[in-house]
């Protein structure tokens, strides 16, 4: 789907503040804005029949989403196939909320295509005992090598627990930028956002699950997204876009197996702790991302 919507939300990133020459940083930022996405979530409820068919689907604040982009996700999610939902061994009708992350980005030609990137089912962050939960989480300070270069972002930790409720390992397996500079002072920003998240992740306790299939694992992964910004802005509401430069995924060292490759930024509301490998809703069979 193509949207005039993404461009003319560019504009909303910021600066970070000037640290080469100007003629060199004109022609780095510009390179860096190249690589910007756009980032919408939207909600709803989706009702699943007994071959794992999508029967209905209700978008959440319909009015306040474009008609375009919101026929579109209808669309979209009526096309959906899930894994039929049993009880006691019977497929049976099923009803479950979702969270989608829209993503736009510029294409060669410079239009606009918008995919669904992303989509989690049912709660993401429970006070579950069969789930890892947050004992002591004290959130890191904003970083003054950041703040005085007006370096705003969002960091995606990925942390190992273990069964003492303790961090056994960290990765910031993502930091996505919401200021606009050369490549040089980005991965600066980038480096220094994750540092502390991860300085402040290692100090962070945890309760470990004591109950579900789960609860004999060695170890659990969670994912808790950390955010660094100067105040609330008017793209934290719903139906509008988030403009953001994307950094680099790392995957954690010690997760085994296929890894998760979907972007859960903005899916996973700040101050949360969610399971970084259990799903807790039914289980999607229809790709997303293209």
């Amino acid at each position: 789907m193509r949207s005039s919507l993404f461009l003319a939300v560019v504009l909303a990133l910021g600066s970070a503040a000037a640290a080469v020459p100007v003629d060199a940083q004109a022609q780095s930022r510009r390179q860096v804005k190249q690589t910007a996405e756009g980032a919408m979530v939207l909600t709803g409820t989706i009702d699943i029949g007994t071959e794992g068919q999508v029967e209905g689907f209700v978008l959440d604040q319909r009015e306040k989403v474009e008609g375009q982009l919101a026929g579109f996700v209808e669309r979209s999610v009526q096309t959906w196939r899930f894994q039929p939902v049993l009880r006691d061994g019977v497929a049976v009708r099923a009803r479950t909320t979702v969270n989608i992350r829209l993503g736009a980005k510029a294409d060669p030609e410079g239009n606009d295509l918008v995919t669904l990137q992303a989509a989690t089912f049912g709660s993401q962050n429970t006070d579950s005992s069969d789930d890892v939960r947050p004992l002591k989480l004290k959130p890191p300070a904003y970083p003054a090598a950041a703040y005085n270069r007006g370096g705003q972002g969002e960091v995606m930790l990925v942390l190992q627990i273990g069964r003492d409720g303790k961090v056994m390992d960290v990765v910031a397996e993502q930091v996505n930028m919401h200021v606009l500079g050369d490549e040089t002072q980005m991965k600066l920003l980038r480096r220094v956002l994750a540092q502390q998240s991860i300085n402040a992740a290692r100090h962070w306790t945890f309760i470990a699950p004591s109950t579900g299939e789960h609860k004999d694992d060695p170890h659990w992964s969670i994912r808790v997204p950390v955010r660094y910004s100067f105040g609330d802005k008017k793209s934290d509401e719903y139906g509008q876009w988030t403009v953001y430069i994307p950094g680099p995924r790392e995957r954690a060292p010690w997760r085994t197996g296929e890894q998760d490759e979907q972007d859960f930024g903005g899916l996973l509301k700040q101050g949360g702790v969610y399971m970084a490998d259990v799903s807790h809703g039914p289980r999607l069979l229809t790709p997303l991302g293209s």
